[in-house]
């Protein structure tokens, strides 16, 4: 049996080389669901790049093949890499993977093109005229053959068609890919995630408490404690705060630069005000009540109850007499007399 050596980097995510075809892996792999890559020609673990080695999985992988006979080395280095350089190569890889489906996609087209040209020959072979078919006469076999042939292109000629048409589809899904992962709602909703993970990480690193429960009647709180992360686990908690601040920066970054360039608006409590009217889900909504990280407005579907519109979701600002709200250096700026436009829900 071969040497194998199964390496996990963030850069490559994780891989196994020394395998060859017919040498009895595959099988072995493939139950511990990896999955052969002919462009980087060896077998990964999928959704590994960039992210921490998933160990079960590795060493369930490593004791099988070792019991198959195989000698296997584990080579693992879980160093995070730059956000900027994670983000540099996903960009990257997608571009290149819309060239390729585009590629395929103009293949398929050609193909579809060539379908269609023997479909015609194949009808400009029948009889002119729907001429029926002569049973009994010497060209009865002839022409059964020819329309059979019609109707194969014509059924090879549609479903080229709609795999040229499907393959344009993945184009232009993949060619939205990073401009949808770059959406401004998108990144403000990465922050707000990111920072509420950073604080639970700090949480574990420095210890907490918690209250459970408040007897109603004693007034006595049964409270959970916590101790600080320590050994192996502060390690790796220390590891993690530090690389989702690394994220943080970078698409606090992102956000900044689309604030900048106006494709997204800063809008806080500090702007925001009770009566004023927000765009939200293609209509203007009525504020009822200004909090930290939302607005209450009514509810969207007219129901007696109300909605919580996050921020980042609201779409434009006018104050309460219909005046657009401009958002100038963290300032609201109203444009008196500007178009009021639809009415408040």
């Amino acid at each position: 049996m071969s040497a194998l050596t199964i390496t996990h980097t963030h850069a490559e995510g994780t891989l196994i080389d020394g395998t060859s075809r017919g040498d009895g892996s595959a099988e072995i792999l493939k139950a511990q669901r990896w999955r052969w890559s002919r462009n980087l020609g060896s077998w990964y673990i999928p959704q590994s790049r960039d992210r921490r080695a998933k160990l079960p999985q590795i060493n369930a992988t490593a004791a099988a093949l070792r019991a198959a006979g195989f000698t296997v080395d584990v080579d693992i280095d879980d160093t995070y890499r730059p956000t900027a350089d994670v983000e540099a190569d996903k960009i990257a890889r997608q571009a290149a993977r819309v060239d390729a489906l585009d590629a395929k996609a103009d293949r398929k087209a050609g193909t579809a093109e060539a379908a269609w040209a023997a479909d015609q020959a194949a009808h400009d072979a029948l009889p002119e005229g729907g001429e029926p078919i002569k049973v009994g006469h010497h060209s009865e076999t002839r022409h059964r053959r020819a329309v059979e042939k019609s109707w194969n292109a014509l059924g090879k000629a549609v479903a080229a068609e709609r795999a040229a048409a499907t393959a344009r589809g993945r184009v232009d899904a993949a060619a939205k890919t990073t401009d949808r992962r770059y959406a401004p709602v998108t990144v403000a909703r990465r922050i707000d995630k990111l920072t509420a993970e950073l604080r639970r990480l700090e949480r574990d690193r420095d210890g907490y408490t918690r209250t459970l429960h408040t007897n109603k009647q004693t007034g006595q709180k049964y409270v959970e404690t916590h101790e600080a992360a320590g050994g192996d686990y502060r390690e790796r908690v220390l590891a993690e705060i530090e690389h989702i601040a690394d994220e943080l920066a970078y698409w606090e970054g992102v956000r900044a630069h689309q604030i900048d360039a106006g494709t997204a608006t800063a809008y806080s409590r500090d702007v925001v005000a009770a009566g004023d009217l927000v765009r939200y889900v293609g209509h203007f909504h009525r504020v009822l009540k200004v909090n930290a990280k939302t607005v209450t407005i009514g509810s969207i579907v007219g129901g007696s109850w109300t909605d919580r519109v996050p921020y980042s979701e609201i779409r434009g600002l006018r104050d309460a007499d219909g005046n657009g709200v401009r958002i100038v250096d963290g300032a609201r700026v109203v444009d008196t007399g500007t178009d009021t436009g639809p009415d408040a829900a």
